[in-house]
């Protein structure tokens, strides 16, 4: 589990926050074959993981350092993506941005205290985060890359 609290043995690496948001982040990915994220759903449900591309909008970032974000599934769920190793983030003004991530898809469940850990990341109060009280079972994602395409 990755938060957003720096180590001692972590590099520097806040995105700056830039009106240059779009572009290629972590491995460099092409935008082709891409699988639509009910396609992604139906795989993670039948085989537990889906390993491939998948397209989206930017929900909410990560407004400490970039260092996850979420994007809405078309089963009315949220999905969290983290990045590989914590070795890239993006930009913490890019949420509403087009994005295609590359990377593995799992079902997830997340402790209770990551939850209020990620709702802190999001500035949430300690009335809200006191109220995370159960673990959720969820589809994260796992980026390897990610184009942040232009907002249209």
């Amino acid at each position: 589990t990755f938060y957003c609290q720096k180590s001692e043995h972590e590099p520097e690496l806040i995105a700056e926050t830039t009106a240059a948001v779009p572009g290629n982040y972590g491995e460099t990915i092409t935008v082709d074959q891409v699988t639509n994220s009910s396609d992604m759903i139906s795989q993670v449900q039948a085989n537990g993981t889906f390993e491939g591309k998948i397209t989206g909008e930017i929900k909410e970032v990560c407004t400490k350092k970039g260092c996850w974000m979420t994007m809405d599934l078309p089963n009315g769920e949220s999905m969290r993506v983290t990045f590989k190793d914590y070795g890239f983030f993006l930009p913490t003004n890019s949420e509403g941005y087009p994005v295609v991530l590359e990377g593995i898809a799992t079902f997830t469940e997340t402790d209770v205290e990551t939850l209020q850990h990620f709702a802190e990341d999001q500035g949430k109060s300690a009335e809200e985060v006191a109220t995370i009280t159960e673990p959720k079972r969820e589809i994260t994602f796992e980026a390897t890359g990610v184009v942040i395409k232009p907002k249209a």
